[in-house]
């Protein structure tokens, strides 16, 4: 009787905490997703940011300074170029993370509308019971009289 009890309140734990482990995992994923989206972008635009310092720094005469000027344009395009893709890069993440978490959301709602569905029948089931000793009682304090 007892092991039956704790076994029963370990699985009610579980269901309980288990909505929480999947949202915790989710987030951390997420999280992980992103961290490593925005190290590799920071990478990228501080090797160009490298380049163009080196570029500059190998500027000699005035051709030179014409040519990178114009390399620093093109350089200025991309830069901005990359800079969408990444943004784009992000939205799109964060949408898959809002499309996962609404169904995390959904799935908890409706494992919780089952439990408290299963709760309300044993809850039924428990009144019947109960009620009998009641009338028993009821039928021996007669019989006293």
């Amino acid at each position: 009787m007892q092991d039956k009890m704790i076994e029963t309140f370990n699985e009610q734990t579980r269901q309980f905490f288990e909505p929480m482990r999947k949202l915790n995992s989710l987030m951390l994923n997420n999280m992980e997703k992103m961290t490593q989206h925005q190290m590799e972008s920071m990478k990228r635009y501080s090797q160009m940011g490298t380049e163009r310092m080196r570029d500059a720094g190998e500027l000699s005469d005035a051709e030179s300074v014409r040519d990178f000027g114009a390399r620093q344009a093109e350089m200025m395009n991309e830069l901005s170029q990359q800079m969408l893709e990444d943004a784009k890069a992000m939205s799109e993440m964060s949408l898959e993370f809002k499309a996962e978490l609404e169904k995390l959301y959904a799935e908890s709602g409706k494992q919780l509308a089952e439990q408290a569905e299963k709760a309300g029948q044993a809850a039924k089931e428990e009144v019947t019971p109960s009620e009998q000793p009641a009338k028993a009682t009821s039928q021996s304090s007669s019989r006293k009289r």
